[in-house]
């Protein structure tokens, strides 16, 4: 099968297209024949093997030579004691665990995968596992006429997260570069600020700050949260997590505020809901734009680098 798969951590030039054997699943698992695999933020930190949790199981090389983890396809065949699929079967998840989206099949356990939704595409279902769950678990506790401030909000969660406090009857603050602050608007962000030109830890105060790329003091964080208010990230530099939930989480406490990471559970009963919302079209999938295997070094470099309105897609099919 042809996939693309890299030996060394490194800029999107250490991979490459190669033709691997296909793998067989083993007692417990699916093999996918892969229509579409959505890029994560995930995906870049484990190519460039930084901040260092992205190593882990893999210190020195990758302990996964494919990347890929939000996948949507066909049952191939499945391993012994499987009993929920058949071949045939239209599934997508998040393979975070074993990764290899993108190629032309990948081995996933059999919990990880829900029946794909009829009413949405291969592609469409693939941009929902990962980022839906941390939009919908980081927004909450969102109540109407809540102030929320997403930093990073014109990526893949971020454009969910808008829509999702939206609904929940928030006013939404969208923080990321110049070039997405209309995409931002578009989305339902009734306020949108260029991280580069304004401080958005200055403004507020807000009752929610979901930090979708976690960087500066907690000093800073705190100070843009009212009294009662909580601030709450996922991804970003190690030194700034430690942080969180060292100095943040004292110094929350002691000013009557919440500071803390947010602890992502997967699976289908977290992202589902997500998955149910779009199918009857409350939540609109945002696909910047979707490439072939032969592109996937440019598409990580897109969502890494900030320039990805959105989703961004690899159709195999």
């Amino acid at each position: 099968m042809r996939a693309v798969v890299y030996d060394r951590y490194g800029p999107p030039d250490v991979l490459r297209i190669e033709n691997v054997p296909t793998p067989s699943p083993a007692a417990g698992q699916v093999l996918v024949k892969v229509a579409a695999t959505s890029v994560n933020l995930s995906d870049w930190e484990t190519l460039r093997g930084t901040p260092l949790y992205s190593r882990i199981g893999g210190l020195r090389t990758p302990a996964r030579r494919i990347l890929g983890s939000d996948i949507a396809g066909w049952v191939e065949a499945v391993g012994p004691a499987v009993t929920r699929w058949k071949p045939g079967d239209e599934v997508y998840g998040d393979n975070l665990r074993l990764k290899g989206g993108f190629a032309e099949y990948a081995i996933a356990p059999e919990s990880a995968l829900a029946p794909k939704p009829a009413a949405l595409t291969f592609a469409e279902a693939s941009t929902i596992p990962q980022a839906g769950v941390i939009a919908w678990q980081g927004t909450g506790g969102v109540a109407a006429g809540h102030r929320v401030l997403i930093n990073g909000a014109g990526g893949g969660s971020g454009a969910f997260a808008i829509q999702l406090a939206k609904r929940l009857g928030a006013r939404v603050t969208g923080v990321d570069n110049a070039s997405k602050l209309d995409f931002m608007r578009s989305v339902g962000a009734d306020k949108v600020i260029d991280y580069r030109s304004e401080d958005f830890t200055r403004a507020g105060p807000y009752d929610l700050v979901l930090d979708l790329v976690a960087h500066r003091s907690v000093f800073a964080y705190r100070r843009a949260l009212a009294r009662g208010g909580r601030y709450r990230c996922v991804g970003g530099s190690v030194s700034a997590l430690v942080r969180v939930l060292t100095v943040g989480s004292l110094a929350g406490l002691l000013t009557g505020r919440r500071l803390g990471v947010l602890a992502v559970r997967e699976g289908p009963a977290h992202f589902g809901p997500v998955a149910d919302l779009c199918a009857t079209g409350a939540l609109r999938i945002h696909i910047s734009h979707t490439v072939g295997l032969d592109d996937v070094p440019a598409a990580l470099a897109d969502v890494g680098e900030g320039r990805a309105l959105g989703k961004v897609v690899v159709s195999v099919r």
